[in-house]
């Protein structure tokens, strides 16, 4: 097992148990080596999120989309992100970006 795969699943390991702190900076680790590596920028978003820290958590989901602007998955994840960062903040910006983001996943499907 490579080092940022050890990373990795230390950093979902402690997500799971509800450490989150602990969380981010493995996954902070893995990117430290591997910036591009997708997964963790995933992680983070939704780590992020956990601990309520929507700046971050949607920093890292836009990453992820930047990283694979054609998989459909990450925009629908990042769609959820902005979903609860609004349930959150109520601030509108996270609805209307929220909707582009779930626009693009449906047109990577080929939908609308």
């Amino acid at each position: 097992m490579s080092e940022t795969s050890a990373l990795y699943s230390e950093g979902e390991k402690l997500r799971d148990e509800g450490k989150y702190a602990e969380a981010v900076e493995k996954f902070k680790a893995v990117l430290a080596v591997k910036p591009e590596h997708v997964l963790s920028h995933m992680a983070l978003a939704v780590t992020y999120g956990n601990l309520n820290d929507f700046e971050n958590a949607c920093y890292h989901a836009e990453t992820a989309c930047q990283l694979e602007p054609n998989e459909p998955f990450n925009f629908t994840a990042l769609s959820v992100t902005y979903q609860k960062a609004f349930e959150v903040t109520r601030d509108p910006k996270y609805i209307e970006k929220a909707e582009q983001a779930k626009h693009h996943s449906d047109v990577s499907r080929g939908g609308m």
